[in-house]
């Protein structure tokens, strides 16, 4: 399975923060945002991934992730010229995504959560019809909406409605057989001008090859689409973070844990930050590894 990450658009609702740089590159705490989603598709144990953004800011994160080798995993770059929705990223990305199934995950949404990693992990088998997550919001009208029968079997999925049929709302994160590409490519236009993904979720769900997966209570889901919410997404990622001793979305880690890298790679990228908690963080793990991994398997990291 191959991995998208739609980092682009251009952040206004953050102005002034995202005049001149990519939301995706402000920090969630002590790391930039696009770590998240980055840590969510190894963590579903996805090697190959595909960061798409604007031409003025693919290459900030070029700059920031190279090609992943130090990661021990393998990163290309694509533009998307202007934000005509989710689903065009099964477009560009078509050429990447070759005959492969794939995940897409937004660029400014944060898990975080226990069994996550099973769930990511059980996801990335995927090999037929479509997943969507379903998370339970108090009020779910500013959401997509998904209803389903006891099997998980899809009902409808609605966008922001009225009289919501649920109160899950569907995260940024899919997963897709790859259908998905010639499916993308047959959306028409939204009345905003995008391909929107819920027709391609729709297009599944004719089919009968949509299911759902409920995230569990002790999912965080966050979304960093205001300032309010960055902060919020800060401050919860500290307290965590504070709390345990156990660093959320650590790319280094969850490298080492799934060894991808070794030991001696680890310490390395430790070395280059060494100045901060963050590299301090890095070093312990490679000199406790199996104590942490241990921990991380329970907190999923």
């Amino acid at each position: 399975m191959k991995g998208i990450i739609l980092a682009g658009g251009s952040g206004t609702r953050l102005y002034p923060l995202t005049k001149s740089v990519s939301k995706q590159i402000l920090p969630v705490y002590d790391k930039p945002m696009i770590y998240y989603p980055l840590s969510t598709l190894m963590l579903a144990g996805i090697k190959e991934v595909l960061i798409i953004s604007t031409p003025r800011d693919v290459v900030v994160f070029e700059e920031l992730l190279g090609d992943g080798s130090e990661l021990g995993i393998y990163i290309e770059y694509a533009i998307q010229e202007q934000p005509r929705g989710l689903a065009e990223a099964f477009i560009i990305g078509e050429d990447f995504i070759g005959n492969d199934s794939v995940c897409l995950i937004l660029g400014d949404n944060i898990f975080y959560g226990t069994n996550f990693s099973e769930i990511l992990n059980k996801a990335s088998k995927l090999e037929k019809g479509a997943l969507i997550f379903g998370y339970y919001v108090n009020d779910p009208r500013e959401y997509g909406v998904v209803s389903f029968d006891s099997h998980k079997n899809v009902i409808s999925i609605e966008e922001k409605p009225e009289k919501p049929k649920s109160n899950y709302a569907v995260p940024g994160l899919y997963f897709y057989d790859n259908e998905v590409i010639s499916i993308a490519k047959n959306v028409k236009p939204s009345d905003r001008g995008e391909l929107e993904i819920t027709t391609v979720n729709n297009e599944y769900l004719k089919r009968k090859k949509l299911k759902v997966e409920l995230l569990s209570r002790g999912t965080a889901w966050l979304d960093t689409g205001n300032h309010d919410n960055l902060l919020e997404a800060s401050q919860y990622v500290a307290s965590i973070q504070k709390r345990q001793g156990l660093y959320i979305s650590c790319v280094e880690e969850i490298a080492f844990v799934k060894k991808y890298i070794n030991k001696e790679q680890l310490l390395k990228l430790a070395e280059k930050q060494n100045k901060t908690e963050y590299g301090k963080y890095i070093k312990r793990i490679a000199l406790e590894g199996s104590t942490y991994e241990h921990m991380l398997e329970q907190a999923s990291v």
